[in-house]
């Protein structure tokens, strides 16, 4: 005669599938760090070696797609909606500086 399912074992398996999640948000979101670092070091020589106004924009464009696909991988992982979009404004700081290394060839 066959065991009938425990409702613990149910709780186990749904345990299991949270925690196989949460490990594929952070594989998913580990694997957008090093084209992130590749655009900083990409942005620094745009930036610093011979100020190339293009490759900045797109170059910051990138970074800033990675870091939003970064923390939408964490969130998916952790089966959490992004509840407040503070957490775009936190992009604000790293973009007017930017911008401030940027001024003086935009308006010279």
């Amino acid at each position: 005669m066959p065991r009938p399912v425990s409702v613990v074992a149910m709780q186990g398996s749904t345990a299991q599938e949270r925690f196989v999640r949460a490990l594929m948000g952070v594989v998913a979101a580990s694997a957008l760090v090093y084209p992130m670092l590749f655009c900083a070091v990409k942005l620094v020589f745009a930036q610093l070696r011979d100020l190339d106004v293009v490759a900045v924009v797109l170059w910051l464009l990138l970074a800033v797609a990675c870091s939003v696909g970064l923390v939408a991988a964490l969130r998916w992982g952790a089966s959490r909606r992004i509840r407040s979009y503070w957490l775009l404004l936190g992009l604000a700081p790293p973009a007017l500086y930017e911008l401030w290394l940027v001024w003086p060839a935009l308006t010279g």
